[in-house]
């Protein structure tokens, strides 16, 4: 199994210009590693990491297990601020986004999440909720598959794939990755299979997505962040595909503008919630490609919040 490597590590750490006394919440647990970061920085503050993967938890546990000034919320990030109140936090300095799915939730055969072991159809991040890859693949409608691999995949052959699922599934279900695999290679036209990169990549990532509610929880764990952090404290968001970078854009931008009407003749004296503090997105460098394959596609947006 690979070791977790966290994406944009110093960047997104620095980014959030932490405070030692602050309190602080990494969203996506993962490995670990961007909260060591946070809380070698930190002296009296806190620090608060969410994760809705129990395994997740315990391996972090075991990487941070010298720090004392740290609470684990297993539960997904859509529920913020619920969670927080619970625990007496009505106010943070600054919340971490690292929305990539971690190396060992990939590495690991059962969990379903990779095109490259053969293992039970599953991708669910909380191993307690009912809603699994199996579910999706087997008991979805033919126009609820191509609407998901269509918007959540950006698969041109969603059609294609989703008419095979359903011609397979009527002789047999379709119980492991390897099986999903084959159907789509049966989808594709040979062009495609012969391009670059794997024939199932999109599919596996609509269906995760649809398995996970990952992008209904980003738009309001988003807002939440928004709402619940302090002023001068910074939200840094990783993504690692235009589906997640275009929500953080677009909930970004409608928080750091004053929307006037064109042709007025107003002085603005309002000043917006938010204020970008990279107006283009922060890329990993040369050495970072180099080193992790996994950093080619992600993408770092950093705010700033004004006032309540």
């Amino acid at each position: 199994m690979s070791e977790h490597i966290s994406v944009l590590l110093q960047e997104a750490v620095d980014a959030l210009s932490v405070k030692p006394n602050g309190i602080y919440v990494d969203m996506t647990l993962g490995g670990g590693g961007h909260s060591e970061q946070i809380l070698k920085r930190l002296k009296n503050g806190r620090l608060f990491c969410f994760d809705q993967d129990e395994y997740a938890i315990s391996k972090a546990k075991e990487k941070l297990a010298v720090f004392s000034n740290v609470t684990y919320v297993h539960s997904n990030f859509e529920n913020l601020i619920s969670e927080l109140n619970e625990l007496g936090i009505d106010k943070v300095d600054g919340v971490l986004f690292d929305l990539g799915v971690s190396s060992f939730q990939f590495d690991l055969p059962d969990r379903g999440f990779s095109y490259n072991y053969d293992a039970p159809l599953d991708m669910r991040m909380d191993q307690s909720q009912s809603l699994s890859a199996w579910e999706v693949v087997n008991k979805y409608t033919a126009n609820q598959i191509i609407k998901l691999l269509y918007e959540y995949g950006e698969e041109s052959f969603a059609r294609n794939i989703a008419k095979k699922i359903i011609e397979q599934r009527n002789v047999k279900p379709i119980n492991t990755t390897f099986e999903l695999v084959d159907v789509i290679r049966r989808a594709l036209p040979s062009k495609v299979l012969k391009k670059k990169g794997h024939p199932a990549k999109q599919t596996f990532q609509a269906i995760r997505i649809e398995v996970n509610h990952e992008l209904d929880a980003l738009k309001k764990a988003l807002d939440d962040s928004i709402k619940i952090i302090r002023p001068s404290g910074r939200i840094v968001v990783i993504t690692f595909h235009s589906l997640e970078d275009r929500i953080c854009k677009k909930i970004f931008k409608s928080y750091s503008e004053i929307d006037i009407p064109k042709g007025l003749p107003i002085i603005v004296t309002e000043v917006p919630v938010l204020s970008l503090i990279n107006k283009k997105v922060i890329l990993p460098s040369e050495e970072e490609l180099a080193d992790n394959n996994r950093a080619h596609s992600a993408k770092m947006r950093v705010v700033q919040k004004n006032h309540d």
